[in-house]
């Protein structure tokens, strides 16, 4: 009768042990399939960089494709009030709580959405146009994000600032920029040279100013490039100066060529005033 007993305790406790597995085996494919859903529903954000001034096309498309056309599409910055930048509603756009900002500069194309692309065209991008965006398609509950990155650049401008007759200040600046750039100085070689500190102003279009000065020895035909840099909108411009003995490009040069132009013309015109003046007497010369 024992032994019935222990018998019978023992295939209590497998039992127990087996709804026990199973059940923590639910849980956690439970937990597996929701942690799967929640990762696919956080894709990171598609990243669009774009300037000033711009046209850019942010992308959303539906996969499989679907014609959307009667279907609503919705463009949306959160940041905002009202965070609506485009709507598509069946067949029409639908702008009556369009955020201000966007009048006039967004649309969709109807032949896009036919194949499913969603995609939104924003014309004549401003600096305020930088900020994640979001495309939401209600029928399939479909949602995708686009960051825009928008930058603004600007050419920088050299000037020499004599100091005596065997080196030179150059100056470099370039106002325009967004997001803050760097200023690197190069030689003739392509060597980055040690300058002075970056000096950096904001102005209150949110667009920088920086500067940058560097000592340079006057030599023959010795050649420095002013770069600025944004690596985040992967932006590069630059501006080359040959500075000798002789001449500073851009600067004393361009006094040299003005002195020597003006000679000239002081020349042509006493030519002139010659020849005038010998046809005057040979004229007199014929009617004596």
């Amino acid at each position: 009768m024992c032994g019935l007993n222990d018998g019978l305790s023992l295939k209590a406790e497998l039992s127990f042990f087996r709804a026990l597995v199973l059940q923590h085996t639910v849980i956690l494919l439970l937990l597996t399939g929701s942690c799967g859903g929640q990762a696919q529903d956080a894709q990171p954000p598609l990243r669009m960089v774009t300037l000033v001034g711009e046209d850019v096309v942010l992308p959303c498309r539906l996969e499989p494709p679907l014609d959307a056309v009667s279907k609503s599409v919705e463009w949306a910055r959160p940041d905002l009030e009202p965070r609506f930048v485009h709507v598509w509603h069946e067949g029409r756009d639908l702008l009556i709580n369009q955020n201000p900002s966007y009048r006039g500069r967004t649309s969709v194309s109807i032949d896009k959405l036919k194949q499913g692309d969603l995609s939104l065209l924003l014309s004549a991008v401003k600096l305020s146009d930088n900020g994640l965006y979001r495309c939401y398609f209600p029928s399939k509950d479909k949602k995708t994000h686009v960051e825009l990155v928008v930058g603004s650049v600007a050419s920088p401008v050299i000037a020499g600032i004599n100091i005596n007759s065997t080196a030179e200040v150059l100056q470099c600046e370039s106002t325009g920029w967004y997001p803050e750039p760097e200023v690197f100085w190069l030689d003739g070689e392509g060597n980055l040279l040690s300058a002075g500190p970056t000096e950096t102003v904001r102005g209150p279009d949110d667009l920088y100013t920086v500067s940058s000065r560097v000592t340079v020895e006057k030599r023959h035909s010795n050649s420095f490039t002013c770069r600025v840099q944004q690596n985040h909108i992967n932006q590069t411009r630059e501006t080359e100066i040959k500075v000798s003995a002789d001449c500073l490009e851009f600067t004393s040069c361009s006094a040299h060529v003005a002195v020597l132009v003006v000679f000239v013309l002081l020349f042509i015109v006493a030519a002139a005033c010659v020849v005038w003046k010998w046809r005057q007497i040979q004229t007199k010369g014929e009617f004596n």
